[in-house]
């Protein structure tokens, strides 16, 4: 079928032509969601490229004996030939009218991933296919792709066009929209006009009856033949012709054919008193034969075979048939009839639970143990259910109706037979899966059938319907008989064979007569005679009564099927009445013109009833008593060419005298019976409605002045009579709407068409009304009525167009514009302007009357732009915008926007001209005019309403087939395009809008942008810096508003009192982000109810409103519903989980593909800017490229899905190859930061195509580093500084089930990442992998061919991220222990301050956060170091600036005091110069501040000496400044640390600033302090024991169950394999510092005291400790046996260091023997004591020290009870079997110290002599006694001494 071809040349100067399948309404949830409702018509003829189509008009009951009575010639009775022509001929419909749509379909939405740090769903979704191909090779098509989770490898973005190239993903309107139901939208629009269905489907039931079989017990032997109609048992009133069948016995016949046809009857409504009637009759019984008590007798069952014999005989020879028996099936059951639509109870043959409109529970009690599986399969024609009919009553003698009802009915004897019938139930509307009811076979064996069937059987799907074996009585030789047919095949509107009954009621029922109906029911009842007889009655129809012999009229319809009317008709025969009674309905057909001479003839005959040898001949009664009423009968009248009423007829009279010009010509008889037309009752007004308004409308179009006028307000009158008197609350009346779309026709020209005529009349008449004149109340009607006299017009000009070129048409072309007379155009614009007048004064009244009739208007300009030139309609628009200008009332601006919503709502509204042939498409530019305006309007209302035009249009646009070539789309969007220029020049007022109406103006500003050429967008970007920047905050504006919130954050979506978007949505709000439709679109699918299985997809089904389903399985829902209905807690996220699972599914799907969507629409259009931007052909910030680096953030920042990761890469590598210089540059270092940043953290993810892409991303800045830079320094400042930030958001630790913590996946990942970031091997996978070219990753300068990618540096790069990554993780895993182990704290925080070295900021945040930490342990020396640490970072990047009273000097003099302070000034300080970090803070000023702080801190830990040092380091700065005050603070300082110096040197004490000890680890438990030894500081008060306890305390909380901690109590060496592996060990060993110039080979025992010297800094990075030890096994031996190791190590660095403890990292070890310490020993006391002795001092007073310590020395020198020292070694060594053993040169060694030692000691004592006083006499003379015992003692061994002393 097409539609009207329309040819429109505008600029464009391009045709189109469409075709349209128009198919049924379907409505479905498809994976999708699109829905395109479309017109249901059925396609009765092709028109063949012409406007119109012409509907043939199904006689009633087709039957062809109408066509004489047609046929006849009427001339003398033009109103007969009138009535006869309306319903004869076609209905003509304009396909037009109702616009039609040919969407492209579903498209289908993959479930985008979006994968977060710790998910890698592309992985699962991968593994999971591939499972699923391996377990059953399962096709795409098995899978609904609703579920959305499965997706090819290829891509999530499969575009069915062939721009696939020219776009990343597929148009956001689709997911914006993905519910677009055009029909749906289009009824949103005020006043739109809604199809009717033809005139002949009336609404209500229709209910098919088929009869399968009838079986006695008795025996099947003779025919039988039955009626049924419908009846009402209250009113005791037949409903329906009769339905004739006839059951013949089976054997050797065929099937009968009578039993193949269906009644189909029609009724208004359920109702319990309506019944089938049914009556059986029977061949008239021979007397003296067998009666028909043989088939309700008791016993025997069976007949004779005689009397079969007999009977079959009698059957065939006897023509007359007699009645036997009757039965009532009732329909429906009272308890259901309130719940409408098609309930009843289950005990009638339509029972809910087959019908499937009320639910189990409402069945009544007695089926209560009924079972329905829910397998009952579907009929989309009904429901059909087989009735079983026992109770059938056998007629007594003399039965009337009045017995149908008698509660007696005993006196009826039953018949011993079943009836079965198939009843069904049939939607004559268009057939709505709404009423689409569970269908199922249901077999009734019923006893009593007004009450209820006893037994319910239903068969599931497996159990076929004709299985009736299980039923008595039946015979089996009637299944062929009773075999059904399927439904669908015997559909009433299909099947030629269906009996459609007449439905009495349309007699009486108030709706216009649409077909051709004429005759007359008789039914014969009683006739009474005086004696008993076997009576029939024949009936004719005759045309006289002047010759009895002449034929009767063929007027009869036959009571078999037969196509011919027959000359009379037979009744029953009352067998041996006296007064005979009849049941028969007999159809007569009555000729169109009726004489008064036309009479039915009854014709009396008696038959004798027995078997003779000639067939039985009729007996003619001559004779009739006199004065009795012989004869009863009752007659039914069914005419729609009969008027009953008076008025009517007159009208009709009048007119055809008027017509046949019989009258006086001035018609006032006319004019009377037109007036009198509005006294007509409404009844039969409507009946005729349709004749008279054709008769009314021939007098306006060509009837004089006077009759026009009279006509046309009586029509006015007989309009708004209808429309109030039938009205069902719609605008437009549909008995009216009938007429205009079917009925109205101009009959192929035989009249004038109307439109002049009518245009003429009522402008004439608003031209008096605006004139001021009174024109009475009509007025008012007529402007109610305008839609129809609007309508009216079109479709008359239509007709007149159609017919012109019907057949000058070559075929093929399209039918050319009605060029109208330009005196009808002129009384057409005079008119629309009176009635456009008539809208602006009533809306300022607020009369809805005025906005009805703007949308008439608003139509009749859509109309016409189908018909006549559309530059015609264009002045009819361009008048209504010029009285409608500007921002108008709001009641004025909503007419406006109704009006621009329907004229743009025009099938050809693309295709539209300008108003000048030089203009673009003239409707839209003042659509987008209108629009623009309206956005800048106060009413919120108006605002959404005129962004959802925008939006339905550009999705109508979109989805339209006929606009799918891009050039159409480019089209299309070069229309739309000046939308965004507004925007642009106006930006308040988008900002104006709420979040809802921003998302509907900017996905219509994506979709246009999105279809538009380059040069068209290039231009968009020329005008100006600023209005290019607007541009991008609009793409900004997009992905903000369709951000898609992570799951987490859904929690928090609602509709927040914040939120401006709740501005009062009728529906509730399911979605933040789709379109405003799709709430509705769901709260109308969440009514709906599941019903089938996920096998057999989802068929959403409608529950009838009346009823609550009790088996809805979403209690959930129903609390919601009711929450959401006070609109308490109704928050986005519960109504979301009320959902449906599917829906919801559904849901997430749409909103994940429209961020998508968006997200890859702004990366292609930045794409776009960044080539042009290359070309500096458009107007932009060259210096920042503001507009690229906000765009990329704004992508970068927020939740994006894989499909757009895949996308983005190949984008930022061209972006930042051509745009390179500027994004690196140091402007854009805030740019530059935040993508490293979102490149590390993407680095984190879990999934692996997006981890690696962000590897490459990271390679990409290489690149550009090296490129511009030729080094990475900058780049790795920056990615230090990020991976800082990034730390303190990724969680680098996981808890252990244990409790313990361990490194996280992201950790790990982090850490892949960056040394993938340097693998040489991987790149070209990578690359290829990624879609970027080849040359990705070199770095060749402009003028040189020399790739300058360095790996090493990149390497360097690398390792220290990883360097950095490793120190924030070890710190995170000590966050359980900080508190406990200070000294890995310490630790974590020294290696973050060394992994952040290259970023100054960092670097000394780390380092002041280690001060801090040394404060709280009181470790003040290396709180100290970390203050001048943190100053010598200060100083470099000072010095390194030239801006500073330092030079390289000073640095290397703290260097002195602090190692670590680096000696490179490098560039690397300015080099960290990055947003928010840099050297631009470090001042002089703050290094003043921490060499203060160092200098404090130094003299708390009592190392003056640094202090000193450091003072000097600051006095510079004062000079510089001339800062006296300060100066002489520093000198004061100076001078008291001095003296402080000076008091530690002379103390007889050696200072000590602290105790160092060595420990050794040993234990896997220890981690990575395992089989390491390291040195600790510790303050000078720390003894061994307290630090074994501290260190004890620490560690043995780290142990497990299996795990104990042992302390090793000597210091000997370990072997760690010999140690237990269950046994953490530690080993602690106090050691003694060791001095710059000491020689560690000497034997000499060590005295710290002894080696202090003068002033020297305390800086140690070697440390020793003595270890004695036997060679003989034994753990002790004698000073013979005991030997010496001494243990020298170095450390990593020197205390005071950074951090408490150092690494040891080398050991050596010397052995000495057991005569070489003793030696030793001797030698040490001797250099004690000549140290004491020739120390000079400085003056003679102060020798009292000197004093005291001389006498210690002595004391335990040469006292005699001291024995142990050299009197013990002589006894060793020389006595005995040692001295034997001992080399002579040891020997004499060991002599001459012992000679020394003496020697000193003797002088010793003279000394001592000289400086005591009186106190000490005595103890000089026990120092001279013990010298000279120890002599005594000495010469036994060596003699030689007493000559020496």
């Amino acid at each position: 079928m097409m539609f009207v071809h329309r040819k429109i040349r505008g600029e464009r100067g391009f045709c189109r032509e469409y075709i349209s399948k128009v198919t049924t309404l379907s409505v479905f949830l498809a994976s999708g969601g699109l829905v395109f409702r479309r017109l249901v018509m059925e396609d009765y003829t092709s028109s063949n490229g012409h406007r119109f189509k012409r509907i043939p008009r199904p006689l009633f009951a087709a039957n062809p004996e109408l066509e004489p009575l047609i046929n006849e010639n009427m001339d003398q009775w033009p109103h007969l030939n009138e009535l006869v022509q309306c319903y004869k001929a076609d209905w003509v419909a304009d396909e037009n009218k109702y616009g039609h749509y040919e969407g492209i379909g579903t498209p289908s939405f993959q479930s985008q991933i979006f994968e977060g740090p710790d998910t890698d769903i592309e992985t699962e979704i991968r593994l999971a296919s591939a499972r699923l191909s391996k377990t059953e090779d399962a096709t795409d098509d098995d899978v609904p792709s609703t579920s959305g989770r499965q997706l090819p490898e290829t891509g999530l973005y499969k575009s069915s066009s062939k721009t696939q190239d020219m776009h990343f993903g597929e148009s956001p309107l689709p997911a914006y929209e993905p519910a677009f139901d055009w029909e749906n939208e289009r009824s949103l629009i005020f006043g739109q006009r809604t199809p009717e269905t033809l005139p002949t489907h009336s609404s209500g039931l229709k209910i098919t009856v088929k009869v399968l079989s009838l079986s006695f017990q008795a025996g099947l032997v003779e025919p039988f033949y039955g009626t049924i109609c419908l009846y009402n048992r209250d009113r005791r009133e037949k409903l329906s012709e009769d339905f004739h069948f006839c059951v013949l016995p089976t054997e050797g016949q065929d099937v009968n054919a009578s039993l193949i046809r269906r009644a189909v009857f029609s009724l208004d409504a359920p109702s319990a008193s309506v019944c089938l009637l049914i009556q059986l009759e029977k061949p008239a019984t021979e007397e003296g034969g067998v009666t028909a008590s043989v088939y309700s007798r008791k016993e025997p069952v069976h007949m004779a075979e005689r009397e079969k014999q007999k009977l079959q005989v009698w059957s065939r020879i006897m023509p007359y048939r007699q009645s036997f028996a009757w039965t009532i099936v009732p329909l429906f059951e009272n308890n259901n009839v309130a719940a409408g639509g098609g309930a009843a109870s289950p005990s009638s043959p339509l029972a809910p639970s087959v019908s499937g409109s009320s639910s189990q529970d409402s069945v009544a009690e007695h089926v209560s143990k009924m079972t329905l599986d829910g397998k009952l399969p579907h009929y989309s024609s009904g429901s059909s259910v087989i009735v079983e009919i026992s109770n059938i009553n056998k007629v007594k003698e003399s039965y009337t109706e009045d017995l149908f009802q008698d509660p007696k009915r005993k006196v009826h004897k039953p018949v011993k037979g079943v009836l079965r019938l198939e009843v069904e139930k049939l939607h004559t509307n268009s057939v709505d899966t709404d009423n689409i009811s569970e269908g199922g076979s249901m077999i009734i064996d019923s006893n009593d059938a007004e009450t209820s069937f006893g037994k319910h059987h239903v068969n599931g799907l497996d159990g076929s319907r004709n299985s009736h074996s299980k039923f008595i009585g039946i015979d089996r030789k009637d299944i062929r008989v009773n075999a059904l047919t399927p439904v669908g095949e015997d559909h009433p509107d299909s099947s030629g064979d269906d009996f459609q009954a007449f439905d009495f009621r349309m007699m009486s029922r108030n709706e216009p007569f649409s077909q051709l109906f004429h005759c007359l029911y008789v039914y014969p009842l009683t006739v009474s005679l005086s004696r008993k007889r076997n009576l029939f009655i024949k009936v004719e129809m005759r045309k006289d009564d002047a010759d009895i012999r002449k034929q009767p009229l063929e007027a009869v319809y036959p009571k078999d099927v037969g196509p011919t009317l027959q000359k009379c008709a037979h009744t029953q025969i009352a067998v041996g009445a006296r007064m005979a009674c009849y049941h028969d309905e007999i159809k007569i057909c009555l000729p169109a013109l009726l004489t008064t001479q036309h009479h039915l003839l009854f014709t009396f005959f008696h038959v004798d009833l027995q078997t003779k040898l000639e067939a039985p001949k009729p007996e003619r009664l001559d004779f009739l008593e006199d004065g009795k009423n012989v004869f009863r009968l009752r007659l039914r009248l069914c005419s729609s060419l009969i008027p009953v009423n008076e008025r009517i007829r007159d009208f009709f009279l009048e007119y055809d005298r008027h017509n046949l010009r019989t009258s006086p010509p001035w018609g006032s008889e006319l004019l009377e019976a037109i007036n009198s037309l509005k006294n007509v009752e409404s009844t039969a007004l409507l009946q005729f409605l349709q004749p008279i308004l054709n008769l009314l409308l021939h007098l306006i179009g060509d009837g004089g002045e006077t009759l026009q006028v009279a006509a046309f307000r009586a029509m006015v009158n007989i309009l708004t009579r209808v429309q109030q008197e039938s009205s069902d609350g719609a605008d437009r009346n549909r008995f009216l709407v009938k007429y205009v779309d079917y009925a109205f026709d101009d009959f192929g020209g035989r009249q004038a068409p109307v439109y002049p005529g009518l245009s003429t009349v009522w402008g004439s008449l608003a031209r008096s009304k605006a004139k001021g004149y009174r024109v009475g109340p009509v007025y008012d009607d007529v402007l109610a009525m305008a839609w129809f006299f609007l309508e009216l017009i079109v479709k008359s000009m239509a007709l007149e167009q159609n017919r012109l070129f019907y057949h000058s048409l070559p075929s093929g072309e399209e039918i050319p514009p009605l060029q109208l007379k330009e005196g009808v155009f002129r009384c057409i614009m005079q008119l629309y302007d009176c009635l456009l007048t008539e809208v602006h004064e009533r809306c300022k009244k607020g009369l809805s009357l005025a906005k009805r009739l703007n949308s008439s208007l608003a139509f009749f300009c859509y109309d016409l732009l189908s018909i006549i030139e559309p530059r015609q309609v264009f002045e009819l628009v361009s008048l209504y915008m010029d009285k409608f200008a500007g921002v108008c009332q709001s009641v004025l601006h909503d007419c406006k926007l109704t009006f621009l919503q329907i004229i743009c709502d025009h099938d050809l509204f693309v295709e539209m001209p300008g108003r000048d042939p030089s203009d673009r498409n003239y409707l839209s530019s003042v659509l987008i005019q209108e629009i623009f305006l309206t956005l800048d309007h106060d009413d919120l209302s108006q605002r959404a309403k005129a962004a959802r035009i925008l939006v339905v249009l550009m999705c109508k646009h979109e989805f339209d087939s006929r606009y799918q070539k891009s050039e159409d789309k480019l089209y299309i969007a070069q229309l739309y395009f000046p939308l965004i220029g507004q925007i642009l020049d106006e930006m308040p007022v988008f900002y104006n809008l709420n979040a809802v109406e921003k998302r509907e103006v900017l996905i219509v500003i994506l979709q246009i942008v999105r279809n538009l050429d380059d040069p068209s967008l290039v231009k968009a970007w020329q005008q100006s810096i600023a209005r290019t920047r607007l541009f991008f905050k609009l793409l900004e504006e997009c992905l903000l508003h369709f951000e898609h919130k992570k799951p987490a954050d859904s929690l928090l979506l609602g509709c927040s009192s914040r939120s401006p978007d709740n501005e009062g949505h009728a529906s509730p709000k399911y979605s933040d982000r789709l379109s405003p439709a799709i709430n509705t679109y769901l709260s109308e699918a969440s009514r709906q109810e599941v019903r089938g299985t996920p096998e057999n997809g989802y068929l959403w089904h409608r529950v009838s409103p009346q009823l609550s389903s009790p088996n809805q399985p979403y209690s959930l829902r129903e609390a919601l519903a009711q929450a959401q209905s006070s609109r308490v807690g109704a928050t986005t996220r519960a109504l979301r989980e009320s959902l449906h699972p599917i829906l919801r599914q559904k849901l997430e799907v749409w909103e994940e593909n429209l961020s998508t969507a968006i997200s890859l629409q702004v990366l292609k259009i930045i794409d776009k800017f960044s080539v042009a931007a290359a070309s500096q052909s458009i107007a932009t910030d060259y210096g920042k490229l503001d507009c690229i680096t906000s765009i990329l953030m704004g992508l970068f920042s927020r939740y994006q899905p894989l499909a757009f990761w895949k996308a983005f890469f190949p984008v930022f590598n061209h972006i930042f190859s051509v745009h390179g210089a500027t994004l690196m540059a140091r402007d854009n270092d805030r740019f530059l930061k935040q993508v490293a940043f979102h490149l590390l953290r993407l680095a984190v993810f879990r999934n692996d195509s997006i981890r690696r892409r962000a590897v490459l991303g990271l390679q990409i800045l290489v690149r550009n580093s090296f490129y511009y830079f030729t080094n990475t320094t900058r780049l790795r400042v920056m990615l230090t500084i990020t991976l800082s930030e990034l730390m303190s958001d990724v969680q680098v630790s996981q808890m252990r089930p244990n409790g313990s913590l361990e490194e996280s996946g992201e950790a790990r990942r982090l850490r892949k990442s960056l040394e993938e970031m340097a693998d040489q091997s991987m790149i070209i996978k990578l690359i290829n992998d990624c879609g970027l070219p080849g040359n990705a990753l070199e770095a060749i300068p402009e003028c040189s061919t020399d790739n300058i990618w360095s790996w090493s540096e990149v390497k360097y790069l690398s390792d220290s991220l990883l360097q950095a990554l490793d120190a924030g993780l070890e710190h995170a895993l000590l966050a359980s222990i900080m508190t406990v182990d200070r000294y890995a704290a310490a630790e974590s925080y020294y290696k973050l301050a060394m992994a952040y070295a290259s970023v100054p900021d960092l670097h000394i945040m780390w380092l002041l956060h280690l001060c801090d930490a040394h404060q709280e342990m009181q470790s003040w020396a290396e709180a100290a170091q970390c203050a001048v640490a943190v100053a010598g970072v200060i100083m470099q990047a000072l010095v390194g600036r030239n801006d500073a009273v330092w030079n390289r000097e000073h640095v290397t003099s703290l260097r002195k005091i602090c190692p670590m302070v680096s000696s490179a000034v490098t560039a690397e300080a300015s080099a960290a110069e990055v947003e928010g970090y840099g050297a631009s803070k470090l001042t002089v000023d703050s290094a003043v501040k921490y060499l203060q702080l160092a200098n404090k801190l130094f003299s708390q830990a009592e190392l003056y000496h640094f202090c000193a040092n450091i003072l000097e380091l600051i006095i510079p700065v004062y000079k510089s400044r001339r800062a006296y005050g300060q100066l002489a603070k520093c000198h004061t300082s100076l001078a008291s640390i001095y003296d402080s110096i000076l008091e530690q040197e002379s103390s007889p004490i050696p200072f000590i600033d602290a105790t160092y000890y060595r420990v050794g680890f040993y234990g896997n438990r220890f981690g990575k302090l395992d089989r390491k030894e390291y040195v600790y500081r510790e303050p000078r008060d720390v003894r061994l024991g307290d630090i074994m306890e501290k260190l004890s305390h620490i560690y043995e909380s780290r142990m497990d169950g299996s795990h104990t901690l042992h302390i090793i109590p000597d210091s000997r060496q370990v072997n760690a394999e010999e140690l237990q592996p269950d046994v953490c060990y530690l080993q602690i060993t106090a050691v003694d510092p060791v001095m710059e110039d000491e020689d560690l080979g000497s034997r000499r025992e060590r005295i710290f005291s002894l080696s202090t010297g003068s002033v020297r800094a305390r800086v140690f990075d070697r440390f020793l400790f003595d270890t004695p030890f036997t060679k003989n096994g034994k753990t002790q031996g004698g000073l013979e046996d005991q030997w010496k190791r001494r243990t020298v190590l170095q450390t990593e660095g020197s205390f005071p260091a950074l951090v408490n403890r150092l690494l040891v990292v080398k050991s050596e070890s010397l052995e000495f023997s057991p005569v070489e310490n003793a030696i030793g020993m001797i030698e040490t006391r001797t250099a004690a004591l000549r140290n004491e002795l020739e120390e000079p001092r400085s003056s003679e007073g102060d020798h009292l020290p000197r004093l005291q310590s001389l006498q210690r020395i002595l004391q335990g020198s040469v006292a005699v009870q001291v024995n142990s020292g050299v009197l013990s070694v002589c006894k060793a060594f020389l006595s005995g079997e040692p001295a034997t053993r001992l080399r002579s040169q040891e020997l004499q060694q060991l002599i001459a110290a012992l000679l020394e030692f003496m020697a000193v000691c003797k002088r010793a004592i003279r000394v001592h002599f000289r400086l005591i006083g009186e106190e000490d006499q005595d103890f000089h003379t026990q120092l001279v006694n013990g010298f000279q015992s120890l002599t005594a003692e000495l010469s036994h061994y060596i003699p030689a001494i007493l000559s020496e002393l």
